[in-house]
């Protein structure tokens, strides 16, 4: 997918990629430089489940289902 940097310097995310990595208005993002590759990255999301359920996916699971909810 190839977009047009603006002249400000600017890219859109296409909201194909949003949607798919559940990216909102506000989230934060990291740039990391490989090579000649330039690299997005999602910050680290504040939140999550702690205590029995970290790293159970539920946090996950539940954020997709929320996604897929009509608005």
């Amino acid at each position: 997918m190839t977009v047009r940097i603006g002249a400000k310097g600017q890219v859109v995310i296409p909201k194909a990629i949003r949607d798919r990595i559940g990216l909102h208005p506000g989230d934060e993002v990291e740039f990391e430089v490989h090579d000649e590759r330039v690299v997005v990255v999602l910050a680290n999301r504040p939140g999550g489940l702690g205590g029995r359920f970290a790293g159970s996916g539920m946090a996950a699971r539940l954020l997709a289902d929320r996604a897929d909810e009509p608005r």
